[in-house]
């Protein structure tokens, strides 16, 4: 489900009633409910003032959302802000289109709150999240040299994923000074086969860098075909038909090492705080989605200026 956009009228949290936005095309990312969130540049700073209680904040939910009955909700992570002064909570919220995951900021003094994406600034407000992203370590493509490098963190059973996936290809053809990597982000609550298919991308990314972006191709192209039961078969006949030897990626695909990479990647999104897939971050710039919510032609623009004004 798309994002509807919620925004803070004269000191009164004024939420729309969330809503499918073109319910025929498929959501701009897939969430997930966060777990703990591990902010960049350490834990959580100490407060000073309390806490919403989960019971405030239902009560809070329950008179801005109780007339509306196809609309329900579960307050699952209350925590200070890493923005000083400010408590968050992530709600998830779910109507018969979808679900959506949401943040509620509160004041210290707990009279007002407005809900959005916390956004970095600074004279180089991207400088932060570029400089952790050089820790990415998935399959890439691209010069090594690059002037711009662009992480996506993925999940290979994710509908959006599958929607950018075109986009993505065609920015990299028509980006030659841009260099691509792929970092596995499974959804595992929510997609049951998603664990697997990231397993694979390891292991075939480390075996045959130009096959794993083979792979990764098809399975998204044949992702309704895949299920829990068929998984392993169905992705190493995509493993041999993308050029990888099917037994040996299978046999890595079970070992902990693997595992133990997989949780790294995922962990490694989490001090990102990242709730959904697909996430790009283009030279440290966070975009979540590339299909139906931006437009192409945004994000190329977005990656000739960086490449223009890159060491500027």
């Amino acid at each position: 489900m798309n994002r509807c956009t919620v925004v803070l009228m004269t000191a009164t949290l004024a939420l729309a009633s969330l809503c499918a936005n073109a319910q025929q095309q498929p959501p701009a990312t897939t969430l997930k409910p966060p777990a703990q969130t591990v902010h960049v540049g350490g834990p959580n700073p100490p407060i000073s003032f309390p806490l919403p209680s989960e019971a405030t904040f239902n009560a809070f939910l329950k008179h801005m959302f109780g007339w509306n009955q196809n609309l329900t909700w579960k307050v699952v992570e209350i925590k200070p802000s890493e923005a000083a002064g400010l408590s968050e909570a992530a709600v998830v919220f779910n109507t018969p289109q979808g679900q959506q995951v949401t943040r509620i900021y509160v004041t210290a003094d707990q009279k007002h709150a407005f809900t959005g994406d916390l956004v970095p600034f600074g004279a180089d407000p991207f400088a932060a999240d570029r400089e952790l992203l050089t820790g990415a370590n998935g399959p890439a493509e691209g010069p090594r040299d690059a002037v711009i490098t662009i992480v996506e963190f993925g999940d290979l059973q994710c509908p959006a994923c599958k929607a950018a996936q075109p986009n993505i290809t065609k920015l990299m053809q028509e980006e030659p000074k841009a260099r691509l990597v792929f970092q596995n982000f499974p959804l595992e609550g929510i997609h049951k086969w998603a664990l697997p298919g990231a397993k694979y991308v390891e292991c075939l990314g480390q075996a045959n860098n130009n096959a794993v972006w083979k792979f990764i191709a098809t399975v998204y192209e044949h992702q309704a075909e895949v299920n829990e039961q068929n998984v392993d078969q169905m992705l190493k006949g995509y493993v041999k038909d993308a050029g990888g030897d099917p037994d040996a990626i299978a046999a890595c695909v079970a070992t902990p090492e693997t595992a133990k990479r997989v949780a790294d990647s995922v962990a490694f999104g989490e001090k990102l705080n990242i709730t959904s897939t697909p996430t790009f971050f283009l030279n440290g710039r966070r975009i979540l989605g590339f299909s139906s919510n931006i437009p192409y032609d945004a994000v190329k623009s977005m990656a000739d200026f960086a490449i223009a004004n890159a060491g500027k």
